[in-house]
């Protein structure tokens, strides 16, 4: 048998290389540590890491082109979480086109409603709590702000809330064919879409790279970095198919305690890494403290919560899920923007905006020696308690 050539040998090694991380799915605890690196280097380039703002700002844009608002928004390429949020969809599109998994993904009619009806109440809990699941929940118990706890709680019991609400629907309009199940009897496509997806995957990672070497040679490399971050985010996520809303909503459904770890795994290492840079002065320490503590981030999680189980997404899953092909999150996304926008606006003008409560330091209360064990015991807390749960389903609903 003839010895491989030296071409072929690095053939042979490169499509190994390019099926372990394009096509195979990637463990969920490696994402949720690579979700944390990535939001750490955010935090150190910028600001911590967020969605709901860069949302409010497209929802902005609509009431402007509408003449709803007289003063013009910031624009979407220089507005930093608007330009992450790109990132996350074109890393997450990139990853579907070269594990050839991208498709437009229709769902049937009842499920548009309830995409329209998650998007808005996804919308009104990010403007009430000041964050979504990233920014209200993820980031501020990351960055020590008192708000993210409130909301951690308030998304639990909305997911219980929103799993109840499915489990009636279910009850009364069981489920039929779905249109992407009735769509896949068609006669396929005279183009083979497998073989160019790959391709088209791999140009939409050069142009994110050129557009941020174009940031930079505008001196935005601030910005240029900030879409490289949210695109490799967008490729973690789609790659593990990531995603909050499995935290909240399998302890409930199914018992499962994996995302339930891996979530609070991903918290531990951002929130050390984040108490370097606030205790070392490398950030303000009240930098990205600014959620509601109570009744907003509270209130605000209920009702993102139960939304959030309503669209079958999160602010992020919904972003990389888009990236997939989901027609319905693209419905949700824009029920969410227009919502935050308007709401935001309503709250700020009627002055209740004030009333929902104020930005909390959690080191400003407990001191920082005595933040960080706490930090890490309400991570544990709530780890043994869903690995609890998996063993005796005391708390299973379905």
């Amino acid at each position: 048998m003839a010895s491989p050539t030296f071409i072929s040998s690095v053939k042979e090694e490169a499509r190994k290389n390019y099926i372990a991380i394009f096509e195979q799915d990637w463990p969920s605890w490696l994402s949720g540590i690579l979700i944390a690196f990535l939001a750490l280097l955010i935090f150190l380039w910028q600001s911590p890491w967020g969605i709901a703002a860069g949302y409010k700002n497209w929802g902005d844009w609509f009431f402007f082109a509408v003449g709803m608002k007289t003063t013009k928004p910031s624009l979407p390429w220089l507005h930093t979480m608007s330009v992450s949020n790109f990132g996350l969809f074109s890393g997450a599109l990139a990853s579907a086109l070269m594990s050839r998994q991208f498709k437009l993904r229709p769902s049937p009619p009842l499920e548009y409603i309830k995409g329209v009806a998650g998007g808005i109440f996804m919308g009104a809990g990010a403007a009430l709590a000041g964050g979504c699941n990233v920014g209200g929940f993820y980031t501020a118990i990351g960055v020590f702000s008192m708000g993210g706890y409130a909301m951690m709680i308030g998304l639990g019991a909305g997911a219980w809330l929103g799993l109840r609400y499915l489990l009636w629907e279910m009850a009364k309009f069981p489920p039929k064919m779905t249109t992407e199940e009735r769509s896949s009897k068609r006669v396929p496509s005279r183009i083979d879409w497998a073989k160019i997806q790959p391709y088209l995957g791999g140009g939409i990672l050069f142009m994110a790279v050129s557009i941020f070497y174009l940031y930079s040679f505008l001196d935005k490399t601030q910005m240029g970095g900030l879409l490289f971050f949210g695109l490799l985010i967008g490729f973690v996520m789609h790659r593990a198919r990531f995603c909050f809303v499995r935290a909240f909503r399998c302890p409930f459904m199914t018992g499962d305690a994996e995302m339930v770890r891996v979530v609070a795994l991903s918290l531990a290492i951002y929130g050390i890494g984040s108490a370097v840079i606030k205790w070392n002065f490398l950030q303000p320490d009240t930098m990205g403290v600014y959620h509601p503590f109570w009744i907003g981030s509270l209130s605000g999680g209920v009702i993102f919560g139960f939304g959030m189980l309503l669209a079958g997404g999160c602010a992020s899953s919904t972003l990389w899920r888009i990236g997939e092909g989901h027609i319905k999150l693209m419905i949700v996304l824009v029920a969410f923007a227009i919502t935050n926008s308007w709401l935001n606006d309503f709250l700020t003008t009627s002055g209740l905006e004030g009333k929902l409560g104020k930005g909390i330091l959690v080191p400003a209360v407990f001191s920082w020696p005595l933040t960080m064990p706490l930090f890490l015991l309400v991570l544990l807390a709530w780890v043994l308690w869903a690995v609890w749960n998996e063993k005796t389903e005391k708390c299973v609903i379905f």
